[in-house]
């Protein structure tokens, strides 16, 4: 099952990647990506066999960003590829077909794709400009998914759509009436004085919106 809300983890060192998922754990956040860009192999496996540890204790799903082969040495969950790194199913190559695979998207194409290829998500974004990422592909707002969401309807493409890119408290309302499954942040959790009370908001507003109004 995909959650509705996906942290996404930050730092400038391992240690702070580490502190922010123990914190956003102790939370409530029950899916976790660990995303460390521009370090080794080498030196992410341990921090993501100590993040496992900490999403067991929270009984929190783990997801490894880009490193299929570290997913799988430390028992994640699963294993998430961006847009300009290996594809969906070169990771599941590496997984099998019992890991859970998501890839990054910017387009329907993109989303073709990754189902394709055997994707069991995809996190769809910039929603607007964001500068947790670097090479950021074009910015889509509100009416992007709102076009993505109808033509994946008109393809038949039933996948779960993760929004991601700078998304506030105040736009997952409209944000979930499109049609997607749930969304993901890593700075508004981050910087939460109450990361607690912002959590349980977070769930509340990603659930499914009532059907009588499609």
């Amino acid at each position: 099952m995909i959650s509705t809300f996906h942290y996404i983890s930050q730092g400038s060192a391992p240690a702070d990647h580490l502190n922010n998922i123990l914190a956003a754990c102790e939370a409530g956040c029950k899916w976790i990506q660990l995303r460390i860009k521009n370090d080794t192999p080498q030196n992410i496996l341990p921090v993501a066999e100590a993040a496992k540890a900490v999403c067991d204790r929270y009984q929190a799903s783990l997801i490894i960003n880009d490193y299929p082969h570290i997913a799988v040495a430390v028992n994640a969950a699963g294993v998430h590829v961006g847009k300009n790194d290996m594809t969906v199913a070169a990771a599941r190559a590496i997984t099998g077909t019992s890991m859970i695979v998501g890839g990054t998207a910017n387009t329907v194409e993109d989303i073709r794709n990754h189902v394709t290829d055997g994707a069991n998500y995809v996190g769809v974004g910039p929603f607007r400009f964001t500068t947790t990422k670097e090479n950021l592909s074009p910015i889509l707002g509100l009416g992007g998914y709102m076009r993505i969401m109808q033509e994946l309807d008109k393809l038949r493409l039933p996948i779960p759509v993760i929004a991601i890119g700078g998304i506030l408290l105040e736009d997952i309302p409209a944000l979930m009436q499109t049609g997607i499954h749930g969304i993901a942040a890593s700075g508004l959790v981050t910087s939460a004085p109450d990361k607690q009370v912002l959590v349980k908001e977070l769930y509340t507003l990603t659930q499914k919106p009532l059907t009588w109004n499609h």
